[in-house]
C-alpha cells in the first residue's frame, strides 16, 4: 500500500510537546472542523477533496506556533498523532497505546511511557479509524478484537466491551531483514557452538519445537533456523500474520482469514494446512501453534513431514510438551492421554527453548525428546 508522503522529513527522537500549550489550540481547531459541511474527521489522511490540510493551515495561520508545532498539529488531524516519530524509529520494536494519554514503547527490551499524547479522545478514536482504513481490519460490538499489518507492523486491537473506556492498540515491528543464526551470535542470543549445533538439527531435517515466554523471541529464532533451509527446499509458512521470511523462491507463506462480516469464509490455520499438503511441501513451518491446530500439524509431522518447525508459548520444554497435550486435546477431546504423548513422540525431535531475563532475549537450552515413558517424556539437554 502507497502512503501519503509526510508532512516533514522525521526527526531521529520524539520531539518534545508540552501537552497544555498546544491543547487550546487543537479543540479550537477541532470545533472549527466540525462546522466545514462533508468533512469526515475519521479519514483526514487521504484529504477526500475537501481541502482539508488548507483549512488546518489557515486555522493555523493565525497563530503564532513553531515549525515543530504547526507539524504536530497537523498529524494530530491527519497524520500519526504522537506516534509519528515512533514509527519512524527502527530501535522501537514495539508500540502500546492503552488511550489518548496511555502510550509505551519498547526500546532495547525496556518499556519506556511516551512524552507526547494524543489531545482529545476523538482525535484519537479518529487515529484509530484511519488505521482501520489502511489495515483493512475494523472491530465492532461482534468481534471486539482483531490482528491485522499495518506499516511494517502486526496490528492487534482490542475495544469495547472487551476494553473499559478506549480501544487499545499494540504494535509489533516486523523486521525487513531477517534473522540469523549469525546475527543471534552477535546479538549475543547464543554462542557459536550453539549455532552451529542449530544448523545442524535444521540440515539433519529434525523437527524443531521453538518456545519461550512472550517477547523472548521465538519469531526471530524461527526465522533464522529458516534461512539455513537449502535453496531448492520448499517451504510453507502458515502463519496469522505474516512474520516469518521465506527462505528462497520456491518457498510460500499461506495467512489466515477471519472476516467477522461472515462475507467470505474463514481459513484457519487448520485449513491452511490442508490446502499445503497439495502444494508438494518439503517442510512445514507454522509460525505459532496456539489452537486445535496442533492437532492436524502433528499428525503431519508424525507421517513422514520432516523438517517442520513451529513455536509455542511456554517457560520451560516440559511445559511446552504439556501445553501441546491440552492443545491437541481441543481438536481431538476423545483421544486418549497414551495417543497424544505418542503423536507428540513421532513428530518433533527437539524442544529449543528461549528465554528474557531483564530485557535481553538468550538461548535457555536444547532439549532431546529420548523416550515415551509411563510418567511422561523423558528429555535430555543437548547443547
Amino acid at each position: 500500500m502507497n502512503h501519503p508522503p509526510s508532512l516533514r522529513p522525521p526527526s531521529k527522537h520524539p520531539i518534545m510537546i508540552h501537552h497544555n500549550d498546544l491543547q487550546p489550540i487543537c479543540r479550537m481547531v477541532e470545533e472549527k472542523l466540525r462546522q466545514v459541511p462533508h468533512l469526515n474527521l475519521r479519514s483526514l489522511e487521504d484529504d477526500q477533496g475537501h481541502g482539508t490540510k488548507d483549512h488546518l493551515r489557515e486555522i493555523l495561520g493565525a497563530h503564532p506556533l513553531s515549525t515543530d508545532h504547526q507539524h504536530r498539529v497537523l498529524e494530530e488531524f491527519c497524520g500519526l498523532g504522537p506516534i509519528g516519530d515512533l514509527i519512524t524509529r527502527a530501535d522501537i520494536t514495539e508500540i502500546i497505546l492503552n488511550g489518548p494519554e496511555a502510550i509505551w514503547y519498547e526500546c532495547k527490551g525496556r518499556l519506556i511511557p511516551h512524552c507526547d499524547c494524543f489531545f482529545s479522545q476523538s482525535t484519537y478514536r479518529n487515529f484509530i479509524q484511519r488505521v482501520f482504513c489502511e489495515s483493512g481490519v475494523f472491530i465492532d460490538q461482534a468481534k471486539p478484537a482483531v490482528d491485522g499489518c499495518w506499516r511494517g507492523f502486526r496490528l492487534h486491537v482490542i475495544g469495547e466491551p472487551l476494553t473499559s473506556l478506549y480501544p487499545h492498540l499494540t504494535l509489533r515491528r516486523i523486521p525487513t531483514n531477517p534473522w540469523t543464526l549469525d546475527r543471534l551470535v552477535e546479538s549475543q542470543w547464543c554462542d557459536p557452538p550453539t549455532a552451529s549445533a542449530l544448523r545442524e538439527l535444521v540440515i539433519a531435517h529434525q523437527s524443531l519445537l521453538i518456545v519461550g515466554p512472550t517477547g523472548s523471541g521465538k519469531t526471530s529464532v524461527l526465522n533464522a533456523c529458516l534461512q539455513e533451509i537449502s535453496p531448492d527446499s520448499r517451504a510453507l509458512l502458515l502463519e496469522d500474520t505474516p512474520e516469518l521470511a521465506p527462505p528462497n523462491s520456491v518457498s510460500t507463506r499461506l495467512v489466515t482469514r477471519d472476516d467477522s462480516r461472515s462475507q467470505y469464509p474463514r481459513y484457519d490455520l487448520s485449513d491452511l494446512l490442508r490446502q499445503s499438503l497439495r502444494m508438494r511441501p518439503d517442510r512445514l513451518i507454522m509460525g505459532e501453534i496456539r489452537g486445535a491446530e496442533a492437532k492436524d500439524l502433528l499428525l503431519t509431522l508424525s507421517t513422514g513431514h520432516r523438517g517442520g518447525m513451529a513455536t509455542l508459548h511456554a517457560d520451560s520444554a516440559p511445559e511446552a510438551l504439556l501445553r501441546l497435550e491440552i492443545l491437541i486435546q481441543m481438536g481431538a477431546p476423545h483421544w486418549q492421554l497414551e495417543t497424544i504423548r505418542r503423536l507428540i513422540f513421532f513428530g518433533i525431535q527437539y524442544v529449543i527453548l528461549a528465554t528474557r531475563n531483564e530485557g535481553r532475549r538468550r538461548f535457555a537450552g536444547a532439549f532431546r525428546l529420548v523416550s515415551l515413558e509411563s510418567c511422561g517424556f523423558l528429555l535430555e539437554r543437548t547443547f
